[in-house]
């Protein structure tokens, strides 16, 4: 979810989706044939990293013309409804589950494939914080540290530097749906006792405040997913929570993450207008592994996410060329070997 020097047209582009002042539909002949193919960028890496990849195989391979268009989740889902997206590489089904499904039901979106279901979220912590590590010289902090209630049980270790004598879990950042799914997690677990309850204002705030803990050694709780290059990178422990359950999960979140589909989407129009494409996604199948592959490629080289498409392409060639025919494969193998 990095945000690069274009981050203010980014958010005036999303500022104008949500308003519905965007009048920027996907471009289409008269004859219903689409010109351009417009991907959403919802602002994480490893969406990106989807939409560069399917981007190589329809430029290189099938001669589409593509554009990127970058907004919140709520914009893009709306923009991807409109027909002003007509294709989202990774829509997290259950973190905008009454959304998703609307959409669904209504039709403005079809779903053509699960791009990967083997994800994780909630609160983790360095695993040094229960296990130690002796090659960095740190002893455990909270060696009994199992599940997300316990956590009530540490805010010595975990303590607010502005607020000493309660502890301080990160939560996800303003305007996302884990946000409050979290907060909601505070009540019932009984963690604003003795927890405060921190919002970023951003993944990055995440990011760099998990990074500076995690190289000095720190405690360290807060929210974070895989897959991205964080879990790829550190030694994270997910803190477990009883078994999803969808009543127990609507009545008050004291559940685990709902299992979360993120699938391919594309708007309702795309099937006739360019089946081709649509088939290829419906193909497209990765895993958090992978991808993460990806991100961690990102992280270690500083490649953007198009340069780390197009290594990942390199490096599993026998995964991609298997979603399409031979004569666009190879297309793509002589446009990404130049």
């Amino acid at each position: 979810m990095k945000i690069n020097g274009g981050n203010i047209l980014r958010k005036f582009l999303a500022i104008l989706f949500a308003t519905g002042l965007l009048v920027l539909a996907a471009c289409s002949s008269d004859d219903g044939e689409i010109d351009e193919v417009v991907f959403a960028d919802a602002q994480w890496d490893s969406i990106n990293v989807h939409n560069y990849i399917a981007i190589k195989i329809l430029e290189e391979g099938m001669g589409y013309d593509t554009d990127i268009i970058s907004g919140s989740t709520a914009a893009t889902i709306q923009g991807l409804r409109e027909g002003d997206i007509n294709v989202y590489m990774e829509i997290w089904t259950d973190n905008i589950k009454d959304v998703y499904e609307e959409a669904i039901e209504a039709g403005d979106i079809e779903k053509v494939s699960t791009n990967f279901d083997d994800n994780e979220q909630g609160l983790y912590v360095p695993t040094y914080v229960i296990e130690g590590d002796p090659e960095r010289g740190i002893e455990p902090m909270a060696p009994d540290l199992r599940t997300v209630e316990d956590l009530k049980d540490y805010p010595d270790v975990f303590e607010d530097p502005e607020d000493p004598g309660k502890g301080r879990i990160i939560n996800g950042p303003t305007g996302w749906e884990v946000e409050t799914a979290i907060t909601e997690k505070f009540e019932t677990y009984g963690l604003d006792e003795t927890m405060n309850n921190f919002i970023p204002g951003s993944d990055s705030a995440i990011v760099t405040d998990l990074v500076r803990a995690y190289e000095a050694g720190e405690s360290w709780v807060g929210y974070y997913w895989s897959p991205t290059w964080v879990t790829a990178q550190y030694d994270l422990t997910l803190l477990e929570e009883p078994e999803f359950d969808q009543e127990t999960w609507d009545e008050n979140k004291g559940t685990e993450f709902p299992p979360n589909d993120v699938v391919i989407g594309v708007h309702k129009d795309l099937p006739e207008q360019a089946p081709e494409i649509v088939e290829f996604l419906s193909n497209y199948e990765t895993s958090s592994e992978l991808t993460e592959e990806a991100l961690n490629y990102m992280q270690e080289t500083e490649a953007d996410p198009e340069e780390a498409a197009i290594w990942w392409m390199n490096e599993h060639e026998d995964i991609w060329t298997e979603w399409v025919d031979s004569e666009v494969a190879e297309k793509v193998l002589d446009a990404i070997s130049e």
